[in-house]
Formats: C-alpha cells, sequence, structure tokens
C-alpha cells in the first residue's frame, strides 16, 4: 500500500479541531536547546538509478563471506519457496488477528506454529512467538517464578553455559523485579554442568533451574541428570533448547523423568535469514498444568454454531487485556511474519528433513574440527560431545590469526575471551549444513598458511593445555 501523505488542507482541518495553529506548536515543550534544526548531515535526494546503484555498491562493500561463527544465530539453507509465499501480500501485511472472522488464515498458520513447536519440544502448549530467544529466557524466568507456587525464594539457577546475551537480557528483565539470577559455573574440562556443582544447592529454596541444549559452547549437557535433580528439589526446569538440535537430540519434554516444564529458544534456524542480527524470533513451550502463566498469545481451534473448523485467540493475559499488574507478559507482540517463514519452512522440510539437516550439521563440524585441529597449534578445549559447534584453542595469539583470515574473507568463528575471560586465544567455530569440503578445506588451507608465517616471523607460542 503506497504512503499518502496528508494534504495542507488535511493538516489545517486537524490542528483547527484540536485548537491549534501550526504543527510547530503541538511541541512547544521541546527547549531550544535540545532541538537540531536543520538535518544538515542528510545528503541531497536521488534518483532511483543512482540510490540503486549507490546500496549495490554498499551489499558489495560488505562482502559475501564464508561463515564458520554460529553463538546464537547459524547460516542455514533456506529453499526459495519460503520467503516466496512469506512476502506474500496476504502475510507480509498481516498483523495482529483481533477479529478472527477477518483472520483465519493468520490465525491458522499460528495454530499449525504452535502445533509444530510442541511436537519439536515434546511438551503440550506453545505460544504464538516472542520477540526473540534472549527475552524468551527472561519470560520463561518470569513464568517460572510465577507458576512455582511451592518455592518463595525467586531465585533461578542459570549455569554460565546458558548464552551470555541470554543472561544479560534476563538479568536487565527480572532484576528489578526481585529475582536472583545465581550463576553456576562450567566444567573446566567438559564444558558442561555437573551435577556436583548444583549440591551445594540441596535442601534450599530453588524456584527453576536453566539448562541449555546444546549449550553456548556446543557441547551437550547430562539433561536427564539434571532436571531430575532439579524437579527433586521442587524446582521447575526451563530448556533452552536449539530447534535444529531437537530434531535429532532428546526434546525438552523427555528430559529426565519427568521432563522440562517450560521450553525457550531462538527460532532463527528455522527459514529465517541471519539478516545482520535480526528480527529474529523466540519460541515458547510448555507443559498443560502451566499454560495460564504462558506470556504472549495462543491460538486455539474451535467450531462455530454450523460446526465448520474455526481459530481464535484465546488466553491472552498481556497487559492490552488485563491489569498490568496482573498480565503474564508486558510485552506487545508476536513475530508474525517470522513464525510464518517458520512454519513453511518446517512444513517444506517436515519431520525427516530437519533430522535430516542436524545429522549433516554435526557431521560437517566433526569435519571442520579435525580440519583445524590437524595442526599442532590448535586444540579442542572441552572433551565432551558437542552438535554443530565446539570450542577450538589457539596455541598462537586469536588476533594474529583472526585479522588474516576475515582478509580472506572467512568469518572464523566466535572469539570467547569477551565472554570468559579464561578462554583467552579460544574460538567457538560452528559449521552448519551448508558448508561443503571445500569451504572447510579452504578454511584448514588459509590457517595453515597464516601460522606458518607467524610462527616462522617468531610469534610466541603457548603450550598446549595438558
Amino acid at each position: 500500500m503506497p504512503f499518502i501523505p496528508h494534504s495542507e488542507t488535511d493538516v489545517r482541518e486537524m490542528l483547527a479541531t484540536i485548537g491549534s495553529d501550526s504543527i510547530e506548536e503541538l511541541f512547544d515543550e521541546i527547549p531550544d536547546s535540545l532541538r537540531t534544526g536543520k538535518l544538515s548531515g542528510v545528503p541531497e535526494g536521488m534518483i532511483e538509478q543512482e540510490i540503486t546503484r549507490l546500496m549495490m555498491q554498499r551489499a558489495e562493500a560488505d562482502g559475501r563471506p564464508l561463515c564458520f561463527m554460529g553463538a546464537g544465530a547459524y547460516d542455514h539453507h533456506i529453499p526459495a519457496a519460503v520467503w516466496e509465499i512469506t512476502t506474500r501480500g496476504e502475510f507480509y501485511s498481516a498483523y495482529t488477528p483481533y477479529q478472527a472472522e477477518a483472520s483465519q488464515g493468520t490465525l491458522q498458520l499460528i495454530y499449525e506454529y504452535q502445533t509444530m513447536m510442541a511436537q519439536l519440544t515434546g511438551l503440550d502448549v506453545s505460544n504464538a512467538s516472542l520477540y526473540d530467544g534472549a527475552s524468551g529466557l527472561a519470560e520463561a524466568v518470569l513464568m517460572a517464578v510465577r507458576a512455582n507456587r511451592k518455592s518463595k525464594s525467586r531465585r533461578i539457577l542459570i549455569p554460565t553455559t546458558v548464552h551470555p546475551y541470554y543472561r544479560q537480557t534476563t538479568h536487565t528483565i527480572v532484576n528489578n523485579q526481585k529475582i536472583e539470577l545465581v550463576e553456576v559455573p562450567y566444567c573446566p574440562e567438559g564444558g558442561n554442568t555437573l551435577a556436583e556443582a548444583l549440591k551445594q544447592y540441596e535442601g534450599e529454596d530453588i524456584a527453576a533451574l536453566v539448562i541449555q541444549q546444546p549449550n553456548f559452547f556446543g557441547i551437550l549437557e547430562d539433561v536427564d541428570i539434571l532436571t531430575d535433580w532439579a524437579h527433586a528439589q521442587g524446582a521447575l526446569v526451563i530448556g533452552v533448547a536449539n530447534p535444529i538440535a531437537m530434531a535429532l537430540l532428546k526434546p525438552p519434554g523427555a528430559w529426565g523423568v519427568k521432563g522440562a516444564d517450560i521450553a525457550c529458544g531462538e527460532g532463527q534456524p528455522l527459514g529465517v535469514p541471519m539478516m545482520g542480527g535480526g528480527p529474529y524470533f523466540g519460541f515458547m513451550c510448555c507443559k498443560q498444568e502451566f499454560v495460564r502463566q504462558m506470556p504472549g498469545r495462543i491460538v486455539g481451534r474451535t467450531v462455530d454454531r454450523d460446526d465448520v473448523v474455526g481459530y481464535t485467540l484465546t488466553l491472552q493475559a498481556r497487559e492490552q487485556h488485563i491489569r498490568r499488574s496482573k498480565a503474564t507478559s508486558n510485552i506487545c507482540t508476536n513475530q508474525g511474519l517470522l513464525v510464518t517463514a517458520a512454519t513453511i519452512h518446517m512444513s517444506l522440510l517436515g519431520a525427516e528433513g530437519l533430522k535430516r539437516v542436524a545429522q549433516a550439521c554435526h557431521a560437517n563440524a566433526r569435519k571442520l574440527v579435525d580440519a583445524l585441529t590437524a595442526s599442532e597449534y590448535v586444540e579442542p578445549v572441552f572433551k565432551r560431545p558437542y552438535f554443530h559447534e565446539t570450542a577450538l584453542r589457539f596455541s598462537l595469539p586469536l588476533d594474529n590469526v583472526m585479522r588474516p583470515l576475515n582478509a580472506h574473507n572467512i568469518l572464523p568463528g566466535y572469539a570467547l575471551q569477551q565472554d570468559y575471560p579464561e578462554l583467552a586465544d579460544t574460538l567457538l567455530v560452528c559449521a552448519t549444513e551448508t558448508r561443503t569440503d571445500a569451504d572447510i578445506e579452504m578454511y584448514a588451507d588459509h590457517l595453515g598458511r597464516i601460522i606458518k608465517t607467524q610462527t616462522a616471523a617468531g610469534c610466541p607460542v603457548k603450550p598446549k593445555m595438558a
């Protein structure tokens, strides 16, 4: 729909209606010292041909680097049909389906999405989505505090193997609500959370334990042991899951004897391109007994008086529909467009297709690790199974390795030292199903030449780990 500005007559009539002489008068409360005046930094306008050329030049300047970086956003193949369908007008412009009689297509799509996510996580109920994985974890923590009526402590155990951005976002959202996030250290040898690290909290009042699978290091956690420990202490379990990995690994609903109580995570791997950091979408599922504490929207399936199947919004305990203090969430929307892409993506791949993608990711990650650790200057940090990314330690200063790799248009991985100071010169590397043998060979070859050049130049070399 094209944008049609107000005419001068429209503006005069609106100002007259509200009793103002000018648009400027509407902003008279803004001090002159805060006004910028003219936008002198904005260049002169361009014709369509010129702006198209400019944007193409800027896109080319960014390049198309070979990506071996994961850390929460993953370079997966997206079938062309996914966004060809998603960007059709009826999906692309659809927003809040308040009028059920006029929004059956949007409502049905969300219902199908919820069904798929419930099946993927092994839990009973899914909501219509959240902003992203990080805010999804924050909402799950708030939900767990409400849902665990046996706990009065408002304390959450959150291992340091959980994505650092997720932990930071959760702290920002829940800290002022008097919820305490207690960090649990990881095992230096395995990169996982040990049950022994939790023993000091036995007998204490804990509202919930967070478990990420695979964790931020790509390592597989002992989810059964951790889940059963939490339930034995009267705590709920929040599973932070990678949706692609869940097609291959045990889903949160099957962890331990009783299963996780809440599952959340980032939906970007399901048909959403990386797009420089967003927009993405978060997902959340839970057991039936906790459904009334779940934030956001839930779409239900029913029949009308003529026994025709229909879909409608249900259980909307948000601030738009209930008193603010009683709302389960103060976030106003779901990511409908991204959910549309994810639903189409899952429909096209199916359960078997998602499983094959997961298997290919794991196989490529194994090839990548084998190729890079063939060098005597590179070694794995953790001695445990991983999914499609893991941490590698370099005997050379990491900056000396990453800069030339970037110059060769390779994104070699995520430097862990910024979030984990003890993991200096350690790179979190990732390979999805999109990486070919030639890609991996190129990375290894460039790395080999860089290491040879650095060592020949007398670059200091650290000893390997014991």
